[in-house]
């Protein structure tokens, strides 16, 4: 990892904390600001430390985009959990045979980035 891109992570591994620590829940509950702001804490220190090995710059500049992706759509929606997608559904297709691999594909390619590692950690 190059020292800027270094700098960079670090630098938004700050922003998410500091986001974490200003937080307000949408309810303006207390207990539910609470609960957020801890999963925010527990997601950001989770997925950073599961990648701190990375070394391929293209994975981490994925990472990377899918860590602003998810603090544009957080800060916009005012929600900290990944917002819920609709994927095209697996149809009837035999457990073998180009129809389900064809189906899979679809799926993983329309997963939006900001998505990628939540199912990894869930």
């Amino acid at each position: 990892m190059t020292p800027a891109t270094r700098q960079e992570v670090l630098g938004l591994y700050r922003k998410v904390l500091q986001i974490a620590k200003n937080w307000q829940s949408a309810s303006g509950q207390i207990e539910e600001t609470m609960r957020e702001k801890e999963y925010i804490r527990n997601e950001a220190r989770t997925l950073f430390r599961k990648n701190k090995n990375v070394t391929d710059p293209g994975l981490i500049k994925q990472c990377i985009e899918e860590c602003e992706a998810r603090i544009e759509i957080g800060l916009h929606y005012n929600i900290p959990y990944p917002r819920p997608i609709h994927l095209p559904p697996m149809g009837l297709a035999h457990k073998r045979g180009r129809t389900l691999r064809h189906q899979e594909k679809l799926r993983t390619i329309s997963k939006p980035i900001y998505l990628k590692s939540h199912d990894e950690i869930s």
